[in-house]
């Protein structure tokens, strides 16, 4: 079942979440520190090169969403815990530098959205793209990046809840290991919308 054909394409978009230098180099400092099945990682990387590339050729509108912050991390001031204290003390995505950078292989190209103003886990959070997504009038999300089990899900659970039929890519994700990935992709996605291959969604 092709599941972009199924729906209508208008009404369609896929989004790259955090395909930043951070995730996806391996002189970033989440490759580095959290990403130990690098065998699933680089999986998720190949894949995603190919749905992008499906994306482009099949109109299909695309949005990346990334993250990063002003010096100092003034955004996640005082954050005593989870992410508001861990990205400060790691040092991750700082704004205009390496590791917040599009990874070289799926850039985004002229007349593809990039989401601003993001400053949480979802993709929603302070962010430009639910208002992207209800003026072109987007309905049907699919999903692809990192990780799985932190921003992919939040943004997955608040599409949801906002009212999008949402769609989880599977091999085009990728967690820290396996149990984390099998865990959202068995356990969590279904009460959220549905998962699919990159087989599927390309229709192969």
């Amino acid at each position: 079942m092709n599941y972009v054909q199924s729906q209508t394409k208008e009404k369609s978009a896929l989004i790259l979440i955090e395909t930043q230098n951070e995730w996806m180099h391996e002189e970033g400092k989440l490759y580095n520190a959290l990403v130990t099945d690098k065998d699933m990682m680089h999986n998720s990387m190949a894949n995603i090169e190919k749905i992008l590339d499906h994306a482009r050729k099949n109109n299909i509108k695309i949005i990346h969403v990334g993250l990063r912050f002003e010096k100092g991390y003034p955004e996640l001031a005082n954050g005593k815990s989870g992410l508001r204290k861990a990205i400060p003390n790691a040092g991750t995505f700082p704004i205009n530098e390496f590791g917040s950078q599009f990874y070289e292989t799926v850039q985004p190209i002229e007349n593809e959205f990039v989401v601003t103003g993001r400053v949480g886990a979802s993709g929603f959070t302070g962010s430009n793209l639910d208002v992207y997504l209800r003026n072109n009038k987007i309905e049907n999300l699919y999903l692809v990046g990192y990780a799985t089990h932190v921003c992919v899900e939040s943004t997955l659970r608040e599409a949801h809840e906002k009212g999008y039929n949402t769609f989880l890519i599977s091999d085009g994700t990728s967690a820290f290991n396996r149990t984390q990935q099998d865990y959202v992709i068995n356990e969590v996605v279904h009460h959220f919308g549905e998962h699919l291959t990159t087989k599927e969604f390309m229709n192969e």
